[in-house]
């Protein structure tokens, strides 16, 4: 008779056979694609922009509802004045590219908001927010541009739509696999969908949030690039960011890449980016 460890190495073995063939499955059901401005990456789109529009400005609406305002004027001036360059040039590059329709719905505003947090996000539709605490770091316009740059990135590249969507592909996949494995024991159908679960979780999520914020962050250098700003400010902007963090969570866990991994690509990509997009 096998041993306990033996007889979940061959569950082991037989779920992930049974799992890929569902996830094949899914996907040729499923799959919708897409591409990213400016990278030109292949993206998962099963969920329309209207939704992902109506959905955002929901959350934006709430959001500003309950926040605080910033009184800093002149920090706020900065963000309206940087926030606006970044969306100019983001509409120049998708005219000129022939790609008008990914911004055709963005009604953009720009908000410095009263937080000691040091975050910064774009909504779907170009809705900026700022949060005070990050501006302790941000010494220039260009600084500023690097953090705008990036968070305008995000919606451009539709991750919020991306995001959702593998959500949705992972919710048809774990149905797909709960019917390929009706035939099995209970207690293999429930180790099945522990490690679909943590597959989906962190074989396919996870790595697609550190790939979308590296891919924000090439496609920020190109924006601020464009808007007339310094991209070798985003090597020192994320030094400073990397000084200031408290985070310890190991880089395979995490959404985000790691500081070191950030600065190594965005050291990589300037000089390129300087060279294809520098006036």
């Amino acid at each position: 008779m096998p041993s306990l460890p033996e007889k979940i190495q061959t569950i082991y073995t037989i779920t992930m056979k049974k799992i890929i063939s569902a996830l094949c499955l899914a996907a040729l059901l499923l799959t919708s694609c897409g591409s990213v401005p400016i990278t030109g990456r292949k993206q998962l789109n099963l969920v329309s922009d209207a939704q992902v529009l109506q959905s955002s400005l929901a959350s934006y609406q709430s959001f500003m509802s309950s926040a605080s305002i910033s009184t800093q004027k002149v920090q706020s001036e900065q963000v309206t004045r940087v926030g606006k360059r970044i969306a100019a040039a983001t509409e120049a590059y998708l005219n000129a590219n022939g790609m008008s329709d990914q911004v055709k719905n963005f009604a953009w505003e720009f908000n410095l908001v009263k937080s000691n947090e040091m975050n910064a996000w774009c909504m779907p539709g170009g809705k900026i927010v700022v949060y005070e605490g990050l501006m302790s770091i941000v010494n220039s316009d260009d600084d500023l541009a690097v953090v705008l740059g990036h968070e305008v990135a995000h919606a451009v590249a539709k991750h919020a739509n991306e995001r959702m969507s593998q959500q949705v592909a992972a919710s048809a996949g774990a149905k797909i696999l709960g019917a390929v494995m009706q035939g099995q024991s209970y207690n293999t159908q429930v180790i099945a969908q522990q490690v679909y679960g943590l597959g989906a979780q962190y074989g396919v999520m996870q790595p697609f949030s550190r790939s979308h914020e590296s891919e924000a962050d090439k496609m920020g250098l190109v924006l601020m690039t464009i808007a007339g700003y310094n991209p070798q400010n985003a090597i020192s902007f994320w030094q400073k960011m990397s000084a200031n963090s408290s985070s310890s969570t190991p880089e395979f866990l995490s959404s985000h890449p790691s500081h070191e991994t950030r600065i190594a690509n965005l050291t990589k990509w300037v000089p390129e980016v300087k060279k294809q997009y520098g006036k």
